[in-house]
């Protein structure tokens, strides 16, 4: 068969991943915090024809010969830009302006969180439970720097959060000791973190976390906003997609139209071994 017809084949399932992230890159534009993503190709290996020669002294050299198979794929990006805050006046939306990422855990059932299961999240439409602590969409936690709960009294009057994490309470209970602060996380590849659905990532072998020396969660891996490079939290707003509508149409028109060229060299290969077969009559 023609190689011509597998190469054909390869950058068709290829663009069809490619549609596939597109998808849903435009499905996700009005999410909270979330990140776009962005697929890569790579040719595939060469069938070498003739190899190449050097120069000796009779004939010059010759550069090889070689028929690539196809493409494959290269990578499916993460693309960890800052998405737009939109201003909500709502004093649980906290967005961040910078890097960093908001740290939930979901409870063991014990009243204890469950470190090992925590999650990294830039969206920050937080919620109060009916005990007052501050939970995401999903009821997961959210930390502060002492790898706790954060709970806002009930009989509370009111509460602010400042642009460093901290939160002030207002009102009947006296006040603690020291204020929560809400943490705040960096990894050294964010772009490695890995999603798992409900605006949530978690660490994978390639994104590394500050303390490298532990798998789970330590309070060495939660700053202050502001600090080692992280970014400011604004409250009352809320960050948006990242996704930029007029490029997710244009890289999909791209992708149609490379679709399509790769569909045009199957039906042409497979004309071609028409002409072979119809040579014997």
């Amino acid at each position: 068969m023609l190689r011509s017809m597998y190469s054909g084949i390869s950058g068709m399932k290829n663009f069809q991943t490619k549609l596939d992230v597109i998808g849903n890159n435009i499905a996700n534009v009005n999410t909270y915090g979330f990140k776009k993503g962005r697929v890569t190709f790579k040719d595939m290996v060469s069938q070498t024809i003739s190899g190449a020669t050097a120069d000796n002294g009779i004939r010059g050299g010759v550069n090889p010969k070689q028929v690539g198979l196809g493409s494959s794929l290269s990578t499916i990006d993460t693309i960890q830009t800052q998405g737009s805050l939109q201003t909500t006046g709502r004093s649980l939306d906290l967005g961040i302006s910078g890097d960093g990422f908001f740290v939930v855990a979901p409870g063991d059932g014990n009243g204890q969180l469950e470190l090992d299961s925590s999650r990294l999240t830039r969206a920050g439409n937080f919620y109060l439970d009916d005990g007052g602590c501050l939970v995401n969409s999903d009821g997961y936690y959210v930390l502060d720097k002492s790898l706790s709960k954060i709970t806002i009294p009930t009989d509370a009057e009111s509460f602010s959060i400042g642009n460093n994490g901290s939160v002030t309470v207002i009102g009947k209970t006296p006040p603690t000791p020291a204020k929560p602060i809400i943490a705040l996380t960096k990894v050294p590849n964010p772009d490695g973190l890995q999603k798992v659905g409900d605006n949530l990532y978690t660490f994978s072998a390639n994104s590394g976390k500050l303390d490298a020396a532990s798998q789970s969660i330590t309070t060495n891996d939660l700053l202050q906003s502001g600090d080692k490079g992280t970014g400011n939290i604004v409250s009352g707003a809320l960050e948006m997609s990242n996704v930029d509508l007029s490029e997710e149409f244009t890289e999909m028109i791209v992708a149609q139209r490379g679709f399509q060229a790769n569909t045009r060299i199957i039906t042409t290969s497979d004309e071609i071994l028409q002409e072979l077969v119809n040579l014997k009559r």
